[in-house]
């Protein structure tokens, strides 16, 4: 993931130790998300990357949470 997201974005990854407790290996479980909410991801993981990198892009980088249009 993390060279699909370098290729994606033309950047690089900074090496660091893992913080004390933190897994090797993420294996995230949607269940609850499927259950409740019906929801499942539908898009792949590349197009998504892309369009997220491009939404960062044209907000310049702000770490402002996207805010629904009234």
């Amino acid at each position: 993931m993390a060279e699909l997201v370098m290729d994606l974005s033309g950047s690089g990854v900074a090496h660091a130790p893992l913080p004390e407790g933190d897994p090797k290996r993420r294996c995230p479980d949607i269940t609850r998300a499927r259950e409740a909410l019906g929801w499942e991801p539908c898009v792949p993981a590349r197009e998504g990357l892309e369009k997220t990198l491009k939404w960062f892009a044209e907000c310049g980088g702000s770490r402002t949470p996207m805010r629904e249009s009234s």
